[in-house]
Formats: C-alpha cells, structure tokens, sequence
C-alpha cells in the first residue's frame, strides 16, 4: 500500500488541484496539507487533529478516509498515544490535590459564638420590652410587633427582586492565545458548528447543550459569562456544557475525534 502522504498526492494531482485549491475546499490551512502529504505529522496540535484532518482531505479527494486513518494508527499512533498517558498521570493527581475533598477536620467557625451571643442579647432586650410593654398597659409591645411585621414584608420582596433566572442556553466564548485547533457540535451525531483553527476570539451559541474539542489549553473559556478554570497545557480536552453545567470529555466522546 502507498504511504499516507504518497496517496493523498497522488490523488490530488489526478484531480488537477493544488493545494491552495485543496485549502479553498477543506478549509484546512496550506500548511497543514503539506504536513499531511510529507507526513511531518508533528506539525499539527496533535494525534486527534490529525486523524481529523486525514479524514477531511480524503474525503475531498475521493479516497476512503478509513484506510488512511487505520495506516496512521498502525505506523504513528502507539508511541504518540504511550507519550500521551503518560502526561495523564501527574495532571489527575494534581487536579486530585486541588479539590483536597474529604481531608482533615472542618474548619472552625467562630461566628457560631458570635450568632448565639447575639441570639442572646436580642433575647433580652425583648424580655425588657415586654415588661416594659406590661407596664404600660401592654399597647407597647403590640405596637411594636406591628412595626417588625410591616418592616420585614419588603425586605422579603428585595430578596425576590435579586434572583436572577438561570439561563436556558449555552454561550461559549474562546479567547486564544494563539492558534489553536477548535471542534464544536450540539451533541453526539449532531451536525458540526465549526471545525477548524482559531487566532482571535469568537463566540458560539447553543442551545441546551455544546461540545469542544481544544487542541490545546493555551485560552481562556467563558460559558454563559463565567470563566471556565483550565490550566494552559499543549495537551488536547474537551468539555461538554449546559446552561448550568461543565463536564470533561474523554478522548473517545469528544467532537471531531
């Protein structure tokens, strides 16, 4: 069988294009092409984005991007996935270390002492009230609760008036710090939104649920106006996002992948 790179020239040439032709159709940039073709496959972001765009040129080209993409996996991929697990370990135990859930005693909480000395106060100033209100022919005391009650209402409708609604789409918003490779679709079998290499910040809008594949983490995440927290890494991740959710991915679920 041909190498990889021999058959998607090959095929090109047959067709008479040349690779700014091939750019124009697959919106992959020229430069990667050609990294495809000499089979420098450490030009692109990764393992992932390469059997991507392997897939993409040859589909272009008339070719069964299958065949192509198992030729990679047999020559390429072992070693480049080993390097790949390896990277894993050390960041799971530092994301274990970070969420420290479960280790040594709660922390002390002196405002408890605080609130029950409080408690205690008020609780005297209305043992003094209402004896002070007997004195008086009791009126006092019932004047007073009146007063409490009527001032406690709107202090309940401010609190009412501060809720904000959840929302009920996902907006994402990527800001690179340079160019990475970016795949994003509504969900497992849904059509792809975009798929392709981002310089400068854009945003996307969803529905009830979005899916990212990153090449990498060397951007910032907003989703729905917060910022999702990553740490800038040359690995590739992907998340899954609801209105009020944010998931990781594995390899296996992730767009374009």
């Amino acid at each position: 069988m041909p190498a990889i790179g021999d058959s998607l020239r090959e095929a090109r040439m047959r067709e008479h294009l040349d690779i700014a032709d091939v750019e124009a159709r697959t919106k992959i940039r020229a430069k990667y092409l050609r990294a495809l073709e000499n089979e420098e496959f450490g030009m692109l972001p990764g393992p992932t984005f390469v059997k991507t765009f392997l897939r993409t040129y040859a589909e272009a080209l008339g070719l069964d991007p299958q065949v192509l993409v198992e030729e990679y996996r047999a020559t390429y991929e072992p070693r480049e996935e080993a390097e790949h697990l390896q990277q894993l370990g050390p960041t799971a135990v530092a994301r274990d270390r970070r969420r420290g859930g479960g280790i040594g005693p709660p922390p002390p909480r002196p405002w408890v002492l605080i609130g029950l000395a409080a408690l205690t106060v008020v609780g005297v100033l209305l043992v003094i009230g209402l004896l002070s209100g007997d004195d008086n022919g009791g009126g006092g005391s019932s004047d007073k609760a009146s007063t409490t009650t009527t001032k406690a209402k709107p202090q309940k409708k401010k609190e009412k008036q501060k809720t904000t609604p959840a929302p009920q789409t996902v907006t994402l918003k990527i800001v690179p710090a340079n160019e990475v490779y970016v795949c994003i679709d509504s969900g497992a079998g849904t059509e792809i939104t975009f798929n392709g290499i981002l310089d400068a910040p854009r945003t996307f809008r969803g529905g009830q649920r979005l899916r990212v594949n990153l090449g990498k983490t060397d951007l910032q995440l907003t989703v729905n106006g917060k910022t999702v927290p990553i740490e800038p890494s040359p690995e590739p991740v992907g998340f899954a996002f609801t209105p009020t959710s944010t998931k990781s991915l594995p390899l296996g679920q992730r767009p374009c992948a």
